[in-house]
């Protein structure tokens, strides 16, 4: 049994699958990377656990999207006939929420980078100079956007532990393949 690249009616494929737990991973790393960093004694190891977490972010906005696209051409298995009328509704609003905090995040602190007055050059992985957005330096602005990229980072963290407990209610207490179809690749057979 040969296990597929695209998704099937009833399983996700390996591209999806490696692109969720990937961006999954990096997220919630960005989350615990963001609280550590910003709570360092050492000026060193905080600047250089903050160009990795910039790295990091440009990372994740180039996977979201390239996540949102896969989605548009390669459609989601259905769901399992035990998935209640409130859930199939609710499902994809929070998987928009998810989508949507994921790109926001970034933007978030691609803006914070780019109003701050210290002008720190980003250089995603020490390969390039990523230009700053068009906005305007001032120490108010980045006041805001600093405040803008916590509280997404809180509320995006609150909104994938809704999905965790999601997918982990629906394997352990509804005994459906909500999760598993995220963990098992497509097969040629499916």
């Amino acid at each position: 049994m040969q296990s597929a690249i695209t998704n099937t009616r009833t399983r996700y494929g390996w591209a999806t699958i490696l692109i969720h737990w990937l961006i999954g991973i990096i997220f919630i790393g960005q989350f615990a990377l963001g609280f550590v960093m910003v709570r360092l004694s050492s000026q060193r190891t905080a600047f250089e656990l903050i160009q990795l977490h910039k790295s990091l972010g440009f990372l994740l906005l180039g996977l979201v999207i390239l996540r949102i696209a896969w989605r548009l051409g390669n459609a989601a298995p259905a769901l399992p006939s035990s998935v209640g009328t409130l859930e199939r509704r609710a499902g994809p609003m929070a998987h928009l929420a998810l989508y949507a905090f994921q790109i926001a995040l970034p933007l978030s602190g691609w803006a914070l980078v780019s109003v701050s007055t210290l002008e720190i050059p980003t250089m995603p992985f020490n390969l390039f100079v990523m230009p700053n957005l068009p906005l305007a330096e001032s120490d108010l602005a980045e006041s805001l956007w600093t405040s803008a990229h916590w509280y997404l980072a809180y509320a995006g963290i609150a909104l994938v532990a809704l999905h965790v407990a999601a997918a982990l209610r629906h394997h352990f207490l509804l005994r459906d393949s909500v999760l598993t179809r995220m963990i098992t690749p497509s097969s040629s057979r499916d």
